[in-house]
């Protein structure tokens, strides 16, 4: 079989459309996290096309789907041939009955004007469509294909991944890891070869309290906290990370930096490379008259590739130790399990090329190749060393209101993937 003749299989959209409606109409937020619903949708698809899968649930809540398959065709090379994984994630981000603006039913699945609807088509349903499509034409045509391809549906990579693909890579990195992982999350159509690590922490303010009127007697756990906050934010994010050679040369490119403003919005470029801080949540205080003795807060600070997180805590400690910080009691706790060091993978690895080079064949323009700033189920991957690489939708409605992703993309997606695994494994 042909390049040509494998793309025709593809060009039958309806299955497609249909499929991630299914999906989208059934909610798998995370929290809570339970996603059986929506992996029963995509169980019922693998079964429909004869494919064998197996369920692993390290919570029963949480189940991931696994598949696996080896090409018969005859290795044309000298090198062993490859195993390529592709990897999606079933849960989304929650719905917040209380956000107004919603135009339709947040799991509405509504195709219409090109588009479907509804809470995590974007993150990640229809990515995770894409890849489960494309490994099932693959599957289909494995006759014509060496080395071998696995597919993981993973549930829990909006809460870390730990029974999700944190899990499947600690239990058999080598059947589940690969020689390179394909992930389908949405990047504005541009490849991204890395993104940036997080550091959460919580924190209290504790000191004396006091009548209102009272100021005399002490500042009160707010506003020392917002001192202490606003120093954090300035000094952290001035910090100078210190990335490889390779890695920091390519992120002041002026055609990378625009291209980050493309896939992201205006102004990403401006702090892709840089360290933030985001003052995620702020309590404290009993009553508008009383001077509160304790304040909570919660800090999400985003780790650029060349920092590490020793690095800043070593800062925030010496903010903690200034003496007009002396009043109160200032404790931090890291919030381990969402945190997690920037990541990246070679940005000359084949496979790069390959997925520029079918963008542009199948209608798209030539993707550009940027660092990404949320985190994905890549991390796992390339801390356990193994190169893993993201080309997926536009991530611009993501988690926000009236959330739809486009279903021209989503078809793209789906052939850019499934022709890229196609060229790596055909000879």
């Amino acid at each position: 079989m042909s390049k040509t003749d494998f793309l025709s299989t593809l060009n039958n959209t309806t299955p497609q459309i249909q499929f991630l409606q299914s999906l989208v109409r059934t909610p798998s937020p995370n929290p809570p996290g339970d996603t059986t619903a929506a992996t029963r949708i995509i169980t019922d698809y693998l079964h429909s096309q004869n494919i064998p899968y197996d369920l692993i649930s390290p919570d029963p809540s949480k189940p991931n789907i696994v598949s696996e398959f080896n090409g018969t065709a005859p290795n044309p090379g000298d090198d062993p041939s490859p195993r390529i994984v592709l990897n999606g994630h079933i849960d989304t981000f929650p719905v917040d009955p209380n956000t107004p603006g919603w135009s339709r039913d947040p799991y509405s699945g509504d195709y219409d004007n090109g588009r479907i609807h509804g809470r995590g088509v974007v993150d990640m349903k229809s990515g995770t469509a894409s890849l489960v499509l494309a490994y099932a034409a693959l599957y289909a045509n494995r006759q014509h294909l060496s080395g071998s391809v696995a597919l993981c549906v993973v549930s829990d990579e909006e809460t870390g991944g730990k029974y999700g693909t944190k899990h499947l890579l600690q239990e058999d990195k080598e059947r589940w890891g690969g020689d390179v992982m394909l992930s389908a999350e949405p990047s504005g159509m541009s490849v991204r070869f890395s993104e940036k690590g997080t550091l959460r922490m919580s924190g209290v303010v504790a000191c004396k309290g006091a009548h209102g009127a009272y100021l005399n007697l002490s500042e009160g756990a707010i506003r020392i906290a917002m001192a202490f906050l606003n120093d954090v934010v300035q000094t952290v994010e001035s910090i100078q990370p210190n990335p490889p050679s390779d890695i920091a040369k390519y992120m002041t490119d002026p055609e990378v930096l625009a291209a980050v403003d493309v896939a992201m919005g205006p102004g990403t470029s401006r702090i892709i490379g840089k360290p933030t801080v985001n003052i995620g949540t702020i309590k404290g205080g009993v009553k508008v008259n009383m001077i509160p003795d304790h304040c909570e807060f919660e800090l999400d600070i985003r780790l650029p590739v060349g920092l590490l997180a020793e690095e800043v805590l070593d800062v925030i400690n010496e903010i903690i130790a200034d003496e007009k910080y002396a009043s109160a009691s200032i404790e931090l706790r890291k919030q381990e399990a969402a945190s997690n060091p920037a990541s990246f993978s070679t940005i000359d690895h084949p496979v790069i090329d390959l997925i520029k080079k079918n963008a542009e064949d199948v209608g798209g323009s030539r993707p550009a190749m940027i660092p990404s700033m949320g985190a994905t189920d890549c991390k796992h991957y390339r801390y356990a060393g193994i190169p893993a690489y993201v080309y997926g939708c536009s991530p611009l409605s993501m988690a926000s209101v009236n959330e739809s992703a486009s279903v021209d993309e989503s078809i793209h997606v789906t052939k850019v993937h499934a022709l890229t695994v196609w060229d790596l494994l055909a000879g």
